[in-house]
């Protein structure tokens, strides 16, 4: 039977393939991550050399001339029963599986090696979900238990646990067009599965699309003089916002890649990072590296009036709460400063302010209203270069309301939480509450009216920390998006270790869930895609790695 030309080139590559694995153990023996990064572009770069039709005769000269380089280069292959062959399979079955890293010690079914992927049947994960269960029931009193809607969540979850839920089958891609210039920022699309987009150091914005196959980079922004510090997606994915070390935030149309506006610093520093207000789109903030974080009308370019504010340093990071009425920035000095933000006029008030370390810059902050259903508390989400990821819980804030009462008093004291929906309202003068009762006010209402915050309360704490390696790269981390739909809560994380590192917030000991080695420079920034299928992460050799999760 003869064999269509589709197939010669399939069986070729598939010889290419085979012999750079089967070399690719002697590769770099104390650097595995380059190791995995090395096989895994070959493997793609081969997949897209097999497309373009290349005669067959060259594709045979040039597995022949690959063949010798590599026989040159390490050796003739040893045979299976050799001692090299012997001593290598010890060496691979030793070294910890790198797509999925399980705490086997924590999990019962853990019965063959550590490191080896095992196959696990659909009864023993509704086992393991069983003796979740009884884990849960068996809390001392006090501790938070799981509410029926959990459960039903964990049922469209595939009540599986986190380990499994956060396991992966390795790299779906890797882009490298910005190779040798750092990506500090990944962003997949809001609610997209395959729009990706990513800033570089180069000055330049890549928008990327991963369906269909092969996944495409579909433009390059250019027109910043100097490197992209951060971008942000608006929320119907029609613009994109960029801040740039050249002093100017940049508006973009992300369909045609026209840049519709450019819009210099009001101080005249370079930009360091962005976000769009979560329910107006039409408010951006910008932080400075003098100090200053602004709020930017985009359609018309200019600074709010009563939109701006002093830090005491470079501001690195900033993120809304959902609702978008607190605003929370970090700077290089260590500190976290809160904001009220006014949706109505953009106007900030400052709040409270947090340090987390003196000395050590705050990289990245993600704010969550509630890390799980079994722990609904506000949480924020730091990095800063302590060589720790830190959670923080979020305490109730008071503030001072000025407005006329009857009983002829001016000031009431306000306390609420982060999304301000409900509030206790009590005279200052006498601390005793007006109306006994949480009363619901509109948060506009609240925020029109002279603000001032009362100091003794109203405050970050920290719930615990996670170790990771950052001491001097602008490392991010984020909230995985479905964590309310599964049992647990995870968060991921970059790290100069050049992994990407998942944790569960809410285990008590050896709360890493998994870590993905690929990269071969610090890993700068990750993002997840709306239903966590795909994991996006840069580095700071400008790679990025897409990572697609294992299918239950």
């Amino acid at each position: 039977m003869a064999i269509s030309e589709t197939g010669r080139r399939t069986c070729l590559m598939r010889q290419a393939a085979w012999a750079c694995r089967r070399y690719n153990a002697y590769r770099t023996p104390t650097f595995p991550q380059f190791r995995t990064q090395y096989i895994r572009r070959r493997s793609q770069l081969l997949r897209e050399n097999a497309k373009a039709g290349h005669p067959p005769a060259l594709r045979r000269q040039y597995l022949r001339l690959r063949g010798q380089l590599l026989g040159q280069r390490y050796g003739p292959l040893s045979e299976p029963g050799s001692a090299r062959a012997y001593s290598n399979s010890i060496v691979r079955s030793s070294r910890t599986t790198l797509d999925r890293m399980e705490d086997f010690e924590d999990d019962p079914r853990a019965l063959g090696a550590r490191g080896h992927r095992r196959s696990v049947s659909r009864g023993s994960y509704q086992l393991q979900a069983q003796m979740n269960r009884a884990v849960y029931e068996d809390r001392p009193p006090g501790s938070v238990v799981p509410t029926s809607v959990a459960e039903a969540s964990r049922a469209m979850a595939g009540d599986t646990s986190l380990s499994e839920n956060y396991a992966f089958a390795g790299m779906y891609h890797v882009f490298d067009q910005h190779v040798d210039e750092a990506v500090p920022r990944v962003r997949f699309a809001n609610d997209d599965r395959h729009r990706l987009a990513c800033c570089s150091l180069d000055g330049s914005i890549s928008l990327c699309q991963l369906v269909p196959a092969p996944p495409t980079v579909l433009r390059v922004l250019r027109g910043h003089t100097r490197g992209v510090s951060d971008f942000a997606w608006s929320l119907s994915n029609d613009i994109l916002v960029s801040t740039s070390l050249d002093a100017t935030m940049r508006i973009w149309a992300s369909e045609d890649g026209r840049c519709i506006r450019e819009i210099p610093d009001p101080s005249g520093a370079e930009l360091l990072c962005c976000t769009f207000q979560p329910v107006n789109n039409n408010l951006t903030v910008v932080g400075n590296a003098k100090q200053n974080v602004h709020v930017v009308n985009i359609s018309t370019g200019k600074k709010v009036k009563g939109g701006s504010s002093k830090l005491t340093g470079r501001v690195l990071a900033l993120s809304f709460d959902a609702p978008g009425r607190l605003l929370w920035a970090g700077d290089d000095r260590g500190s976290v400063f809160s904001f009220l933000f006014d949706m109505a006029t953009g106007k900030l008030t400052k709040a409270k302010r947090l340090v987390v370390h003196e000395g050590s810059p705050v990289t990245s902050i993600s704010a969550r209203s509630w890390v799980s259903r079994e722990a609904r508390d506000p949480s924020l989400l730091i990095n800063a270069c302590l060589n720790k990821l830190l959670l923080y819980r979020l305490t109730r804030l008071r503030v001072e309301i000025q407005f006329p009462h009857d009983d002829g008093s001016d000031n009431i004291s306000c306390s609420s939480n982060s999304d301000c929906s409900s509030k206790h309202l009590y005279h200052t003068r006498c601390g005793q509450a007006l109306f006994g009762s949480t009363f619901h006010v509109s948060p506009c209402l609240i925020l029109s009216q002279p603000v001032r915050v009362v100091d003794n309360e109203g405050t970050l704490q920290l719930k615990r920390s996670f170790p990771i390696e950052q001491s001097s790269h602008p490392v991010r981390s984020i909230f995985c998006p479905l964590m309310s739909f599964r049992q647990g809560a995870c968060v991921v994380t970059g790290s100069e270790d050049m992994c990407v590192h998942f944790f569960d917030v809410e285990r008590a000991a050896k709360a890493a869930v998994n870590k993905l080695q690929g990269h071969s420079a610090p890993v700068l920034d990750v993002s997840f895609n709306c239903d966590e299928s795909l994991l996006a992460s840069s580095d700071a050799s400008g790679m990025v790695i897409v990572w697609r999760r294992e299918q239950k």
